[in-house]
């Protein structure tokens, strides 16, 4: 099971008991649900529920993606390209969905000839360019963490690479919430609710 089951899985087990009444646990994940919520919403300035099961999901994914490196014997799945450029696909059309969605897609088409027509060819190769820049920025900062570790672990030992496994972590939550903003930041330039 990758990991995406185990997230699945996780998420099922952890909600399964959700009533009218929050118990603590429920509160716990209401609260982390609302404020991811409001980070769409403040990004967006609109309301954030037709966002919110896309990069709420998307946010989700990275931190277990990213965190399961500190499981021995794992291997992140962000540190292959691979998982990266398959995020990046998703958020590309991602942007061009909720921009026709939300838009209409003249007004969207008639966005990529702004501020002058001239600007079409510049405005597509953004598009791609930034797209790629996204899936290197996360694939680059797991893998060289890992790396990192790795090497310290050769050469100093078993107990010397404890700090920088800590650090690992700090690493992979804000590369998650990275890549979840500039896909919110996307999504918001293709809703014109942000300047592209």
């Amino acid at each position: 099971m990758g990991v995406d089951g185990y997230v699945t899985l996780g998420c099922w087990l952890a909600t399964r008991g959700f009533r009218v009444v929050p118990g603590e646990w429920q509160a716990i994940i209401e609260t982390i649900v609302v404020g991811v919520e409001e980070q769409i919403a403040g990004l967006l300035n609109r309301d954030a529920g037709p966002f919110l099961p896309l990069l709420g999901t998307l946010f989700l994914f990275l931190v277990v993606a990213n965190l399961s490196g500190i499981v021995p014997g794992v291997r992140p799945p962000t540190a292959s390209i691979e998982t990266p450029a398959a995020l990046a696909v998703i958020v590309f059309f991602s942007v061009h969905f909720f921009g026709i969605r939300v838009q209409g897609i003249v007004n969207y088409l008639k966005g990529y000839l702004r501020p002058n027509p001239i600007m079409l060819p510049f405005n597509l190769l953004s598009e791609v360019t930034r797209s790629f820049s996204l899936a290197m920025r996360l694939f680059g900062n797991i893998m060289s963490e890992e790396l990192v570790v790795a090497i310290v672990l050769a050469l100093a030992g078993l107990l010397v690479p404890i700090p920088f496994m800590a650090f690992g972590i700090l690493v992979g939550l804000v590369q998650a919430y990275i890549f979840s903003v500039l896909a919110t930041v996307y999504i918001g330039g293709g809703i014109g609710a942000v300047e592209k």
